[in-house]
């Protein structure tokens, strides 16, 4: 996978289950081709879904490396979740995909920063920023 040339699959993406996931295998992959292109694979999102798994970056990226096709690595992934119930999944999936900036930090002032950059106001979560700043339409959930 080259990001130089192509977009990561959208942190909403379902990958064995798990949001954020699908894009973070895409990053593993553009990295261990050293082709991660304006990417930053590790960051803290990654490690937030790694995190879930309970693993990590550099050894996410072997498991891609070895694995290398998708079914195989979801495979992987659901073993990791085996001890996780539907709801411990559910509501890391509903609080990840909320997460906001805590207010008054440098978190805020980037999202702001970039709401300005895309001409978009509607723009309150990570992964809406992640899905407008690359052309998609964002995806509007109702709270459980």
């Amino acid at each position: 996978m080259d990001l130089s040339k192509t977009y990561p699959r959208s942190p909403n993406t379902r990958f064995a289950g798990v949001f954020m996931l699908a894009r973070t295998t895409d990053k593993a992959r553009a990295h261990n081709a050293g082709a991660l292109g304006p990417y930053d694979y590790g960051c803290g999102m990654d490690r937030h879904v790694l995190g879930f798994l309970g693993t990590d970056p550099d050894s996410f990226a072997k498991v891609v490396a070895d694995l290398r096709d998708d079914a195989k690595i979801e495979a992987w992934a659901r073993e990791r979740l085996a001890d996780k119930s539907n709801q411990d999944l559910e509501t890391f999936n509903a609080e990840f995909a909320a997460d906001t900036p805590e207010p008054g930090g440098a978190g805020e002032r980037f999202l702001r920063g970039e709401q300005q950059r895309l001409g978009r106001d509607d723009i309150t979560t990570w992964f809406e920023l992640l899905d407008a700043d690359e052309g998609r339409p964002l995806s509007r959930r109702v709270p459980a």
